[in-house]
């Protein structure tokens, strides 16, 4: 075995998989996993530790797959994270926990993430569940949302005794794990629904279809309800568009509609109540993970896809790994190019998008080079559907019903980087609804932290 390398991961075939909603990633079988874990160098200053947001004791994990202890190792994974199936497939680990490892400087870094998510099924395959033996405290958290960010500060303030429910708005949780990354990148059934069944078992609570700002409001939780302190992580699942003309045309959706609808709603199925356009050929506007999950969902419903992107292929925001994984199933991308106008035919449908060409200028404030108009590179490509990835903020629903909660000018709520506590007392913060979009694993990192600073709360009230 050539120790600079990584054991190579099982896929299914790109020309298969285009075809199908399956899982992708296959995952490493037990010798795999084994043989990979020998890689690491169980370093005494590990600096992979140092780049997971919720610091993980990595070595220690691999050190118990590499003896085949996997047992242990997912017990010794479950002390920091409560998602590790899911952080397991969708974390940028290559920027992270993996992009800090010391084999990564001469040849290739351990595969963290693939172990993490080995141990992590193995642990639902056999049945495995988290220690939950903790006394409860007699006092009431509530949790608004049931995304990572929210499980996550659930998983915890459970473990130090306190009574918490989480409140959804949706018929099912998980929130963007379960209406925003396909099925392909993280299956529901065998993975977000039982890593939630496992908080469940732990003593965790979700009402599902109350809509916290309308079916109750914060206020009414802790001046009614009796909750003695709340967690506000309900994400950021506002879509932004471009004010470009056209974009109110029949076959123009944002990203967040149309995963929802595919996702949560199943519309791809033509025997849906609802079912989803299909379209010959799609334009995906935006270079993120989300814009990914789009152009390869649309890709499997049939659509010739385009991704256009107004920067270079080099600064693409998505993981390498999804655009590495998009161009092999036929997504093609229309780098240094940017939507003007979205064409419409008498029926008041897209029937194309008018793009220009664009070369890279000095770097903006977010330090990349600004994109730059070339005058008269006008073209259209031809397109029946047009996808908008540019991002989400915050929905106001919730900061505009609580009294004493302040946001700021992006519309995400004001909270203590550290502790998560919010202008108004007793009420905390974190993940999208803070931040803006973010990651899976900084959502959950900020929930976590946000669970320590309820405690010191409550414990000192």
């Amino acid at each position: 075995m050539d120790m600079m390398k990584k054991v190579p991961i099982r896929e299914q075939d790109p020309e298969v998989r285009a075809h199908n909603f399956d899982e992708v990633c296959l995952g490493y079988t037990k010798e795999q996993a084994m043989l990979e874990a020998t890689r690491c160098l169980e370093c005494k200053n590990p600096f992979c530790v140092m780049g997971c947001p919720v610091s993980v004791p990595i070595p220690e994990f691999i050190h118990k797959v590499k003896e085949g202890d996997f047992d242990k190792a997912f017990e010794i994974i479950s002390e920091c994270n409560t998602l590790p199936a899911i952080c397991g497939r969708v974390c940028p680990q290559e920027s992270q926990c993996e992009g800090k490892c010391v084999r990564g400087i001469k040849g290739e870094s351990v595969a963290i993430g693939k172990l993490e998510r080995f141990v992590a099924d193995y642990a639902m395959e056999k049945g495995k569940r988290r220690p939950h033996s903790h006394e409860k405290n007699g006092k009431k958290v509530a949790v608004i949302g049931s995304g990572p960010a929210s499980l996550a500060c659930a998983g915890d303030l459970v473990k130090y005794g306190y009574d918490v429910t989480i409140f959804e708005a949706l018929h099912e949780a998980g929130g963007v794990l379960l209406y925003g990354i396909p099925e392909f990148r993280l299956p529901k059934e065998d993975v977000v629904k039982k890593e939630i069944a496992m908080l469940l078992h732990m003593g965790v609570k979700i009402e599902l279809n109350t809509v916290v700002g309308k079916s109750v409001t914060i206020d009414e939780l802790m001046d009614k309800e009796g909750f003695d302190a709340v967690f506000i992580g309900s994400g950021a699942g506002l879509p932004k568009f471009m004010g470009i003309k056209g974009e109110n045309a029949n076959g123009v959706f944002s990203a967040n509609e149309y995963l929802t609808r595919s996702n949560l709603m199943k519309a791809f199925d033509e025997n849906s109540a609802t079912p989803i356009m299909r379209a010959k050929k799609v334009a995906v506007v935006g270079g993120g993970n989300v814009a990914m999950d789009a152009a390869r969902t649309a890709l499997r419903l049939g659509g010739e896809v385009h991704i256009i992107y107004r920067r270079s292929e080099a600064e693409l925001p998505a993981r390498k790994e999804e655009v590495h994984h998009a161009k092999e199933e036929g997504v093609i991308f229309d780098i240094l190019t940017n939507p003007v106008e979205i064409l419409t035919d008498d029926n008041g449908c897209v029937n194309g998008i008018k793009c220009v060409k664009m070369e890279l200028g000095e770097p903006d404030a977010s330090g990349r080079r600004r994109p730059i108009t070339i005058d008269g590179s006008e073209f259209v490509i031809d397109v029946d559907m047009v996808i908008m990835s540019l991002g989400t903020s915050p929905n106001p629903l919730i900061s505009s019903t609580t009294k004493g909660l302040e946001i700021n000018n992006r519309k995400c709520i004001v909270a203590d980087e550290i502790t998560g506590q919010t202008t108004r007392e007793g009420v905390f913060a974190g993940g999208d609804a803070v931040t803006g979009a973010a990651t899976v694993i900084l959502a959950m990192s900020a929930g976590r932290s946000a669970a320590v600073g309820i405690h010191d709360y409550l414990c000192n009230k």
